[in-house]
């Protein structure tokens, strides 16, 4: 292991271990874990797999970020949703949480942990609802183009790139804040997830999949690596 993936490996280790989330880590390679979100309701949580797959293999191709290869799949209802930084949702359709999943869920944002929502087309109905319910005193609002999560490792001064054309709305970046802290971030008419996935799924142009694969390590990294406060 290199010197400065060692750092890195540390730096995480540190920030999280001050913090209520736990990493979940691989004996193998001490390396960190993330999870895609398991929900019911009848949407398609579990749509192009090699997406999450893709995009952490070219995080740790090219930056210092010390990944786990594989992630994990884990219910928004479990206690294991603590194991993880990040946790990645996407779908096509309806999602639903009762009670106990909203709960759980809740608590888990306040205690750290990141969830990062892309809308592969059909998913903005239910999921606006969804973060209102779970956060009614929170608005969901653009981040702009000056934020953070932008100028990760790769720079976007315009924002999101588009990925589908979908419905031909520009982009949005939406987030959502706790105590100053960014805790959900949601793209919208971009579907970064599109262009994740192997080329053979969307046939996509590689140019496109590369900007949708620079994105995504900066919402990864930021994810790793900051203590966000709004200004």
């Amino acid at each position: 292991m290199n010197s400065v993936k060692f750092q890195a490996i540390i730096s995480l280790i540190l920030l999280w271990f001050s913090g209520s989330i736990a990493i979940a880590q691989t004996s193998a390679d001490d390396a960190v874990r993330i999870a895609r979100a398991e929900y019911r309701g009848g949407g398609d949580w579990y749509n192009d797999a090699s997406s999450l797959t893709n995009l952490i293999r070219y995080v740790n191709a090219n930056l210092p970020a010390g990944i786990s290869q594989t992630y994990d799949d884990v219910a928004l209802g479990s206690r294991d949703i603590f194991n993880y930084p990040f946790l990645f949702l996407t779908g096509h359709g309806n999602i639903t949480l009762n009670r106990a999943e909203q709960s759980n869920l809740r608590k888990y944002l306040d205690s750290g942990g990141f969830l990062y929502i892309d809308d592969d087309y059909g998913l903005d109905p239910f999921i606006r609802p969804l973060l209102q319910d779970l956060f009614p005193d929170a608005e969901l609002v653009n981040l702009p183009f000056t934020h953070p999560i932008y100028h990760q490792a790769y720079k976007f001064d315009q924002g999101l790139p588009k990925v589908h054309e979908h419905d031909g709305k520009p982009p949005q970046g939406l987030g959502l804040f706790r105590n100053g802290r960014l805790v959900v971030f949601y793209t919208y008419e971009s579907n970064l997830a599109d262009g994740w996935a192997d080329q053979d799924v969307h046939n996509l142009p590689q140019s496109v999949r590369e900007q949708a694969l620079r994105m995504g390590a900066n919402i990864l990294m930021y994810t790793l690596t900051s203590a966000p406060l709004i200004n």
